[in-house]
Formats: structure tokens, C-alpha cells, sequence
């Protein structure tokens, strides 16, 4: 069985697995096998086909009916969020957690992005020598417009991303996955904490909104209240951490393109789209349990084994984006499938793009110059189920 394409530069792997077929059965860096989907065509379909489920108790084949994988990933807490659900429970959860990403309160938002953004671009202004633009901006901007969302004191924050990081990476050895599971545990413990706060002391945020939808509506079970936000918690910065530094990275890499975007702030909108596609924060790929017997491509993928949509791989697909190893920052159709595509598009899709967007926009404006601090090469990559940096050092130049 080969391994799952890894590493600074997984591309070129996941091009020769495309010319190879469209699917593959590969293994997990946590040695789980999974079935791997590589061309664009098949992973959209894939995404609509009902056989392949969001619940991973379906994957019996890799975890057993009913058992946990070890690290506390499949415990009820984390099961009950429109993430890990199927329609039409998944549509009634999706649909009491909305009212926090609709297109007028994203909006409202702006004003406080923007606020946040220059401050932080100041403070990165005073630094002598190499700055870090993930702990300078990358972290601090979506982590600070999520916890004021859920109403998670600043002090909290720094911690909030020591543990996401714990349950999102690989569980390659005991160590880290009994550091997922402790980390899963402190995360519940907090927001279990923090709810039982707000049903006291109830607050202007969306924690506050979502234990009304449970206490006053019944809309929410309580199991389904401590899941969502938990899922609200992770997802609703860690996706925007990697488009951040991925895309900071592949436009430093391509100086002539950030030369063109600094020239015409009118290409920012569509650039953010393009280092979407480029190098995606969502690889590997999304990952799917199949509840029944299915077909893909025609492999035939039995029920209880887990499918992985590799969407960096469809991303690159040369049958729908042309001349895709290169970053065209007005490439135009874009229809990558990094926020995913059908029932599980992401919620919070507009929030990460207007971030990104405000975050590049002032990082143009505020400094004349930005290069890497070292080769692109010795950069070091997270061991997680998401794409992104541990660190991107740049010379700013005001």
C-alpha cells in the first residue's frame, strides 16, 4: 500500500497519482487505509453522493462498530455538529447556527477585522530583525474574530490554539494521541464551563445565542450545544490560520505576482480565490465514511471503509483549471473545492475570505517590501489533517 503524498511540496505526487487513476488505496501517516480520490470530476460527485457519510461511526472496517479510535475523536461531543452529521439532522443543526455567518453579520464585521488587522500589522512593524507572519497575523486575526464571536476572553486564546493543534494532528505514535485525547478533554472542560457562564450571565455572542436556541426553542440538544461550539471553536480559525500562511507563502514565491497585486488592489478579491486552489489548507482532503456500498470511478468502495477526497489534487486538476501548477492571481473560473461543495459547504466560507482579504489588502499597504526570511525549502509544516505552516518568517520592509 503507499503512503499518503506528504510533505513541503505534496503536488507533484498527487499529480502523478491523477495520471495513474482517479483512485487509489493508500495509508494514513496514522497507518489507517483509506480509500484516496485524486481528480476533480470524481471528488465534486463524490461530495453529493449519499453512500459516503460525515459520521465516522460508519467506518467499521477501519475503527470497529462503536469504538473510538483511542484519542476520544469519535466521543459524543465531538459527533453531534452539523460536521460529523448527515441531512436532515445536519440541515436542522446548520440551520440554528447560520444567524452567525449570514452575509449582513460577516459584513458588520468588517469594521472590527480591519481594527484588529492594523493593529496587529503595527506591532509587527516595530520588530527588529525577522518576523513570524503566522504568530504576527496569521493566528492572532481569525482566533481573535472567533473567541469574540463565542465570547472566549483574550487571555484564553493562546491556549485555544495549543489545543486545536493537539486534536488535529496525525496520531502517529501513543504521545500525540494521547495528547489529542487530553486536549479534546480541556477544550470540552472549558466550554462546558463557559456555557454554564453564559446560561448565568448571558452575553452579546453567538455561545449566548445558540444556548437560547437550546433552553428557549428546544432546537439544540445539550450534547449538540457543547459539539457545535466546539466545532465553531476549530474550524472557525484554523482553516483561516493556513489560507493566511499558505497563500503569504505562495505569493513570496512568485514575487511577480505579488508585485501585481500590490499594483492593483482590484486583483486581492480573486488572489484570495487562487491561493485557495493553489495550495488548499484543507489537505489532505476531506474525509468521508461510507455508510453504503458505493462506486467511484468505478472502484467499487464497500460499506465501513473510509474515503479521503483529496481536494489539493482536485484543486490542480488540468481538465478544469488550466496550466494549474501556476498561480494566476485572476484566474477566472476558480471553482476549487477548498470551503467543499453541496449540504457541507462551509459555513464559514465568507468570514475566511474576508479575513484573508482584509489581512493581504493592509499587509500591501503597510509594508513596501515583504521577502522571505528563509529558504522556502527549510520551512517546517504542521503533522495535521489540515495544511499549513509552523512558522513563515519574512523581512518587512515599511
Amino acid at each position: 500500500m503507499i503512503s499518503l503524498p506528504d510533505g513541503p511540496d505534496p503536488y507533484p505526487a498527487y499529480q502523478a497519482l491523477r495520471q495513474a487513476g482517479p483512485v487509489h488505496r493508500v495509508e494514513m501517516p496514522d497507518g489507517v487505509p483509506v480509500w484516496l480520490v485524486t481528480r476533480y470530476r470524481d471528488v465534486r460527485a463524490a461530495l453529493a453522493n449519499p453512500a459516503l457519510s460525515n459520521d465516522p461511526r460508519y467506518a467499521t472496517a477501519a475503527f470497529g462498530a462503536g469504538e473510538d479510535a483511542g484519542d476520544g475523536r469519535w466521543r459524543p461531543e465531538n459527533l453531534h455538529n452539523m460536521l460529523r452529521t448527515d441531512p436532515p439532522r445536519h440541515t436542522r443543526l446548520r440551520r440554528l447556527t447560520a444567524s452567525a455567518f449570514t452575509a449582513r453579520r460577516v459584513q458588520r464585521l468588517r469594521p472590527r477585522i480591519i481594527q484588529v488587522t492594523d493593529a496587529l500589522l503595527e506591532k509587527m512593524a516595530c520588530v527588529t530583525g525577522p518576523v513570524d507572519l503566522i504568530a504576527g497575523l496569521a493566528f492572532p486575526l481569525p482566533i481573535t474574530v472567533i473567541c469574540e464571536l463565542l465570547g472566549i476572553p483574550e487571555q484564553d486564546r493562546d491556549q485555544m490554539r495549543e489545543w486545536t493543534g493537539a486534536v488535529l494532528a496525525y496520531r502517529v505514535d501513543e504521545a500525540t494521541v494521547a495528547n489529542a485525547a487530553r486536549a479534546r478533554e480541556m477544550i470540552h472542560q472549558y466550554l462546558t464551563d463557559l456555557i454554564a457562564q453564559r446560561r448565568r450571565q448571558p452575553a452579546d455572542d453567538v455561545v449566548s445565542e445558540l444556548i437560547a436556541a437550546r433552553d428557549q426553542h428546544g432546537g439544540l440538544t445539550e450534547i449538540e450545544l457543547l459539539s457545535t461550539v466546539s466545532l465553531l471553536l476549530t474550524a472557525g480559525h484554523e482553516t483561516t490560520v493556513n489560507l493566511i500562511g499558505n497563500g503569504m507563502l505562495a505569493l513570496l514565491r512568485h514575487p511577480q505576482v505579488l508585485d501585481a497585486v500590490r499594483a492593483d488592489p482590484g486583483l486581492v478579491a480573486p488572489m484570495v480565490e487562487e491561493m485557495l486552489r493553489y495550495d488548499s489548507p484543507i489537505v489532505p482532503g476531506i474525509m468521508k465514511f461510507v455508510a453504503a456500498d458505493t462506486t467511484i470511478a468505478g472502484a467499487p468502495i464497500p460499506k465501513g471503509d473510509i474515503v479521503l477526497l483529496a481536494v489539493g489534487s482536485a484543486n490542480r486538476d488540468p481538465e478544469v483549471f488550466p496550466r494549474p501548477e501556476e498561480l494566476i492571481p485572476d484566474r477566472s473560473p476558480n471553482p476549487h473545492l477548498s470551503f467543499g461543495h453541496g449540504t457541507h459547504f462551509c459555513i464559514g466560507a465568507a468570514l475566511a475570505r474576508m479575513e484573508t482579504e482584509i489581512a493581504l489588502s493592509g499587509l500591501l499597504r503597510r509594508f513596501q517590501d515583504i521577502q522571505l526570511a528563509v529558504p522556502w525549502e527549510q520551512l517546517t509544516w504542521r503533522p495535521s489533517f489540515i495544511r499549513g505552516l509552523t512558522e513563515l518568517p519574512v523581512h518587512l520592509v515599511s
